[in-house]
């Protein structure tokens, strides 16, 4: 999933709670509830986000090659829509025997008890180890998730090319610096949504993260550090797009989809976005050329957000177990990836395939495999849907000039004091 889909996720944070008292509530009934069917209906229910479109053709090799099997699928968009219906199956005792896990409820899946472990499947191996970290809880895993997503600034390279554009910036400075040569040349340089922790800022945080040995989020909940020691220098290279001018405060109102329509019609030469924006960009204006740059740091480094895509669950109460199974393990297959990718252009990362990308997404792709990446409200250890709000509320005053960087970070620091 998408950094500005953060914008559609906002719902979801209402949605979380109410997961939760229903994992409360299975726990409560489990004693009286039937156990799972040991017959083999060869029936998999599955729940899916993606389309009928996408999905119908994996569906079909899979009956293809299980000569017997069938898959019925009943669909739900992201996240909020999917998370609500996902909870009223799960609540009602009429789950899907394989449904989404994602960042969004994987601690209320995880917690209640709704999945079934998959680490001791033999095919585990084939899940990247940064997809597997992402689901697992106390050494179990509990999704298989087949790619990742990175997100950095995709840039119009014509429009850079009336300035001279032509290496990608090394430093926030030499990024800075094109912004102004864009804005004197009467293009508008950069744009990219404030309803969320931007692309930008989360890149920037990542580095804070990699200089942490990774290990960041676990230290500020821990009382290790604090958001204002760890956040506040990032934030205030972020806000000087702001401060600069190289983005206009008005855009703390604008949608991510907004951003992307005045992408495609050439009004700004580069937006902060992810991966899998390239697609529904490269078919709204085939004729723009596109590239992904990394987003550059003060002293030389880059990286990229990103965060391990959903990954497909077991439900622990499956109709039938083995069907499931079987489902999943052709999911996460060479052939299930490689006929997915080719509906999505996802960047894959299963051990056994190896995906044609968008020659786009090839400096990207590579450190999205290596899980090199970073996303605030994935890494969080508990709580993520309150402080991802918090941020938003926060980021958006500093956008507006109303508080500081320092203040931003503060706040965090009183909002995490409030959870506990």
């Amino acid at each position: 999933m998408s950094l500005t889909s953060q914008t559609t996720r906002r719902g979801a944070a209402r949605i979380l709670v109410a997961l939760t008292a229903i994992a409360a509530t299975a726990g409560a009934l489990s004693g009286c509830s039937p156990a799972a069917s040991n017959t083999e209906s060869k029936t998999v229910t599955f729940l899916s986000w993606d389309t009928a479109q996408v999905m119908q053709p994996v569906f079909d090799e899979f009956e293809k090659e299980n000569p017997g099997y069938t898959v019925k699928a009943s669909y739900a968009p992201p996240v909020p829509e999917y998370i609500q219906k996902l909870q009223t199956q799960l609540g009602s005792g009429n789950g899907p025997d394989v449904f989404i896990i994602t960042a969004e409820n994987k601690t209320q899946i995880m917690n209640g008890g709704f999945a079934k472990d998959l680490s001791g499947e033999p095919w585990i191996s084939n899940i990247a180890g940064a997809a597997r970290d992402t689901y697992s809880k106390d050494g179990k895993v509990y999704g298989a998730a087949t790619a990742s997503w990175g997100g950095g600034i995709l840039v119009n390279k014509d429009l850079l090319a009336k300035v001279g554009y032509t290496d990608a910036p090394k430093t926030w400075d030499d990024f800075l610096a094109l912004t102004k040569k864009l804005s004197a040349a009467g293009i508008t340089p950069f744009y990219e949504s404030g309803q969320g922790i931007s692309v930008s800022l989360a890149a920037l945080l990542g580095l804070q993260n990699e200089a942490l040995d990774g290990k960041m989020d676990e230290q500020i909940w821990a009382g290790k550090t604090t958001f204002e020691k760890t956040w506040t220098p990032a934030l205030k290279t972020w806000h000087e797009l702001f401060a600069q001018g190289a983005v206009p405060q008005t855009v703390a109102g604008l949608t991510g989809e907004q951003i992307t329509q005045e992408f495609e019609q050439g009004k700004v030469a580069m937006m902060g976005t992810g991966s899998w924006a390239l697609g529904t960009i490269q078919q709204a204006a085939p004729n723009l050329k596109l590239d992904f740059l990394a987003v550059p740091g003060t002293s030389g480094e880059s990286y990229w957000a990103g965060a391990v895509s959903p990954g497909y669950a077991i439900n622990a109460k499956a109709k039938d177990p083995a069907a499931a199974e079987k489902f999943v393990q052709f999911l996460q297959s060479k052939q299930g990836v490689e006929i997915y990718q080719k509906q999505t252009q996802s960047i894959t990362t299963t051990a056994d395939y190896t995906p044609t990308l968008d020659p786009a997404l090839g400096t990207m792709a590579s450190a999205v495999r290596d899980g090199k990446f970073y996303l605030p409200a994935v890494s969080w250890p508990d709580h993520s849907d309150v402080m991802s709000s918090e941020a938003t509320a926060l980021l958006q005053q500093a956008i507006a000039g109303k508080i500081t960087p320092e203040d931003v970070a503060k706040g965090m620091d009183t909002k995490l004091q409030s959870t506990k």
